[in-house]
């Protein structure tokens, strides 16, 4: 059911978030909030922070957080609308239905439901079909028997036109939520057949447990080896990671994911002892399959093959950045194998031990690159170091950058300043006033600008947290997006600069009900800020200072012009560059008397 607004919210005022996580978990009272041991992951010091007045958790150990009921919906491992019933039963509200949000809900009800009695249908076919012998002879040759076929879905899709259209029409399943749920399509002739014909069936959980579409193996005939279901309201492909319902809670305990290419290496990672394996549904890597990781841990590491096609896969998507906020590694397997060839060897301590050797990704695409060149040879080493050059300016942390240039310095015997000299001068990429950095030019305009951590990045949070508070020193002083950098608290500023429209100066905004069950990583951000209970800093310096760093950066750029430019060829060009790095520098010294 989908419930009235007034009535969730209502729920949610009348529930006090520190007695329901009581119910369950050893809470400690500090000041305004609350301390208490993570239900979500082990430990035995409190980190999870509880804002009772605010309706907020948020743990500083596993990253979880949320309102109340994410909270139920966490722990009692019930939809949002389980949460708003278990709730209002506790709160004694009676609740009314919502119509127009009842016909939302319903119609992901319906494709879902469509796609639960196709999952039943191809499982049967599998078990008692005569036409599934291949079918359970292949599933046999990979060690899977009925506990492992039932506990991951799988199927068999007859070689037949309409098998399972004539079985959803018998259930009761409309034509056209078949189709839209991907389930069958048009013929040419116009009447309705199956999507999915002779293939063994992988059936695809969102993270809710909910089968939303099919990755599907051919066994014999023509066409591609695997085929994957559409887009479709309820499968987004760059959202959605297999095994993933199944691996979420071993990947909070041991602190970490391994994402591999294809499903049976998920299922034999999980069959080996190490149930932590993710794969994409048929596409690369991206950021938003990402954004579902570091929900429940910040390492990822990415085990493919080690031949060309194996690294290819490391490092196709992540040409164009490097993400900042995540340990993201490569462990590299034996030439030819992939994890479920490893672990049908009997190799799941070599596998294991693979993870625990991975190197960082950037890492990882610099020994790639050396590897193409032959190091013995000075115009050979002068490209190798060029072209690495380009793969490490990418970094956004200035630390790291010089550490990489370091370990290049040491495996090809150039200085190290003449690798930050190349990395700085790479035709690969150019200077982004905003940064003033070096970062690669998006190769498509439509391209999101790359997740990165400045210097100034702590400062932005610091500021972010004055805004949340509404702090009243705000009133005078001029805060725009200009300020903010990085691409995450951009992001945070523009939600909080919404969320503040028409609320009077010293009074904070009703964050529980702003995004309590916002499950974007930048809601994750704002919770955290929101919770941190340390004095905020004096807005006033925090502004100064980032207008500060953003003058830096575009003097250090005009110097770097200057140096470069020819003054008797352009007299009037270098004529104004002087003056705009005068102005700058006297800007940048009326600021600091402000800090």
């Amino acid at each position: 059911m989908a419930y009235a607004r007034d009535d969730i919210d209502l729920v949610r005022d009348k529930t006090d978030l520190v007695d329901l996580a009581s119910e369950i978990t050893k809470i400690k009272r500090s000041g305004r909030s609350t301390m208490a041991v993570c239900p979500f992951h082990s430990e035995k010091t409190p980190s999870l922070s509880i804002d009772g007045a605010r309706g907020l958790y948020h743990c500083f150990g596993c990253g979880k957080s949320g309102d109340v009921y994410r909270w139920v919906q966490e722990t009692q491992t019930v939809d949002f609308a389980g949460a708003v019933e278990f709730l209002a039963r506790r709160a004694g509200v009676t609740l009314k239905v919502d119509p127009d949000a009842a016909k939302r809900r319903d119609r992901r009800g319906r494709l879902v439901e469509a796609t639960e009695v196709a999952v039943a249908f191809y499982s049967a076919r599998l078990k008692t079909a005569p036409d599934a012998a291949s079918a359970r002879s292949y599933l046999r040759g990979r060690g899977y028997d009925g506990d492992v076929v039932d506990t991951f879905g799988i199927g068999y899709s007859p070689d037949e036109w309409d098998q399972l259209v004539t079985h959803l029409r018998d259930s009761g399943v409309r034509d056209d939520v078949m189709i839209e749920a991907g389930l069958a399509q048009k013929s040419r002739t116009g009447s309705l057949i199956d999507r999915f014909r002779g293939r063994v069936m992988f059936p695809i959980h969102d993270l809710r447990g909910d089968p939303v579409g099919f990755g599907a193996r051919i066994l014999d005939g023509d066409g591609p080896k695997y085929l994957n279901s559409a887009e479709s309201p309820i499968y987004h492909k760059s959202r959605l990671l297999y095994g993933l319902n199944l691996s979420k809670s071993e990947i909070v305990r041991r602190g970490e994911s391994v994402v591999v290419e294809g499903y049976t290496d998920v299922i034999a990672m999980h069959l080996g002892g190490l149930p932590i394996a993710v794969a994409t549904c048929g596409t690369a890597l991206v950021e938003g399959h990402l954004d579902l990781l570091r929900r429940f841990s910040e390492k990822v590491v990415l085990a493919f093959d080690a031949d060309e096609a194996g690294v290819g896969a490391a490092l196709r998507g992540f040409e164009k950045s490097v993400p900042g906020d995540l340990d993201l590694r490569v462990a590299t397997l034996p030439e030819g194998k992939d994890p479920a060839d490893v672990v049908a060897d009997g190799g799941v301590e070599a596998l294991d031990e693979a993870i625990k050797a991975s190197i960082p990704l950037l890492q990882f695409r610099i020994d790639s690159e050396l590897a193409q060149y032959d190091l013995r040879e000075p115009e050979a080493r002068t490209r190798a170091v060029r072209a690495v050059a380009a793969v490490i300016a990418l970094h956004p942390d200035p630390v790291a950058r010089h550490e990489y240039a370091v370990m290049v310095s040491r495996k090809t015997g150039v200085e190290t300043r003449l690798i930050e000299q190349a990395m700085r001068t790479t035709p690969s990429s150019k200077p982004d006033p905003r940064f003033g950095e070096a970062v690669p030019p998006p190769s498509d305009p439509n391209d999101a600008p790359p997740l990165v951590r400045t210097a100034t990045y702590a400062t932005e949070i610091e500021l972010l947290r004055a805004l949340l508070a509404n702090d009243e020193r705000l009133v005078d002083l001029e805060i725009g997006p200009d300020l903010f950098v990085n691409t995450e608290t951009l992001a945070a500023y523009t939600k909080v600069r919404d969320l503040l429209q028409g609320i009077p100066p010293g009074q904070p905004p009703n964050l529980g009900a702003a995004f309590g069950s916002d499950d974007s990583p930048i809601a994750a951000v704002l919770r955290r800020v929101a919770l941190d209970e340390t004095p905020v800093a004096d807005p006033v310096e925090l502004v100064a200072w980032l207008k500060v760093s953003g003058i830096e950066v575009e003097i250090a750029q005009i110097r770097a012009s200057l140096q470069m430019i020819d003054k008797n060829a352009d007299e009037q060009g270098y004529s104004e560059l002087w003056s705009r790095l005068i102005a700058l520098e006297q800007s940048r010294r009326s600021l600091r008397s402000t800090e």
